[in-house]
């Protein structure tokens, strides 16, 4: 029997940890009508928050393609629910990316682990990607939603093709220190309570 093959418990594992990731970005999704600004701080809080479930992930993956498979499932996700395919190849690339750094750990070693957080992380940054690419659209369907146009010019100050970049380095960077509060997370909690 070849170890390095997924199993049926692999796919549920990777289900249901997707399943959590998408809650947590509903969730900070939900917080973004209250202020633009707090859609371009997505970046911080999603790898921060979310960086405590994927660590619990991380402790089960101990083969090549769980990581992948979660990012194509999110790039799914962000379709089905409204956000287009605009980000499918970032998040994707970023799963990936991820995924064979992690693997180049043995999916053991924590500082691969840590960086591998950080390179998934970039997938939230595909939430971004109607808004650049699609602008005019973008813009005249939240108006025709209901949103302010001074909600429009502050989700476009804060989102455009000069901010895109600093977004990326700061999902990054935020993914790291997500990858140790997770760490530190599932370290009191979860592995006290012998689940990992």
């Amino acid at each position: 029997m070849n170890s390095n093959k997924l199993t049926v418990k692999d796919f549920i594992t990777v289900g249901i940890f997707t399943a959590i990731l998408f809650v947590v970005e509903f969730a900070c999704g939900m917080l973004g009508y209250i202020h633009p600004y707090i859609v371009a701080s997505y970046v911080v809080i999603i790898p921060l928050v979310g960086g405590i479930p994927m660590m619990l992930f991380y402790t089960k993956v101990e083969k090549f393609g769980m990581i992948t498979i979660m990012s194509v499932l999110i790039a799914i996700i962000m379709f089905v629910t409204g956000m287009g395919y605009l980000g499918a190849p970032l998040i994707v690339i970023a799963g990936v990316a991820a995924d064979l750094i992690a693997k180049s750990g043995n999916y053991k070693d924590f500082k691969k682990t840590v960086l591998s957080h950080g390179v998934f992380s970039l997938w939230i940054c595909a939430n971004y990607f109607p808004v650049i690419i699609t602008a005019e659209d973008y813009r005249k369907n939240l108006i025709d939603g209901g949103f302010s146009t001074e909600y429009c010019d502050s989700l476009f100050r804060a989102i455009n093709v000069k901010t895109i970049a600093v977004l990326l380095i700061v999902c990054f960077i935020f993914g790291i220190i997500g990858a140790f509060l997770g760490k530190a997370v599932v370290k009191k909690h979860f592995e006290k309570a012998g689940i990992v």
